[in-house]
């Protein structure tokens, strides 16, 4: 099975200091959706790992998180794309789970979940903790500029091997071509 794991604030949709607190708040980045288009027709399953830490701070609930992930399944829809599972921490920063990057009970429980091993598989997001969740269980970490991207990089330690990219169809560009030169 081909999979790349997507973080989904900065990666796919714009990032808010405030948090995406609703589906109205929700803006794809441009080229986002149409990347992930290209990577369902290469054959990949595309799975988003995100913390949802508003959940645990009562900014929004389930139901308006749900809400928020059913806009961007229609967005994807209109280019003919699609993210096949989504996995999230809906715990504050503060709690003691093993689901919040940059743990990796996440990346696991995608593991366990499609019965894959996760070495190699592409992880992309734009925060160090994102690339060290995914390194953890062996993915190929793949930091793109666009959302914290910037500032990630420019704090470093990230994890070796770290890719960089001006955005996800940038990193697409380089995950569909990498093995064909």
């Amino acid at each position: 099975m081909k999979l790349v794991i997507l973080d989904r604030d900065g990666v796919i949709n714009f990032d808010s200091a405030q948090f995406i607190k609703s589906p109205a708040e929700w803006k794809p980045i441009p080229g986002s959706l149409e990347a992930i288009a290209r990577l369902n027709q290469a054959g990949y399953r595309v799975v988003v790992a995100t913390n949802q830490s508003g959940v645990g701070r009562g900014l929004f609930d389930m139901d308006t998180l749900n809400h928020i992930h059913e806009k961007m399944h229609k967005a994807l829809f209109a280019v003919g794309a699609r993210i096949d599972a989504i996995f999230y921490c809906p715990h504050a920063a503060d709690s003691a789970c093993e689901c919040r990057k940059p743990k990796p009970g996440m990346f696991k429980r995608i593991s366990q979940t499609l019965n894959i091993d996760l070495v190699g598989v592409p992880a992309i997001g734009d925060s160090l903790r994102d690339l060290q969740a995914g390194a953890a269980v062996g993915c190929k970490p793949i930091l793109v500029l666009t959302g914290k991207g910037e500032k990630t990089k420019k704090e470093g330690n990230l994890p070796e091997g770290t890719r960089e990219f001006a955005d996800l169809a940038q990193a697409v560009d380089w995950i569909l071509t990498k093995g064909k030169a």
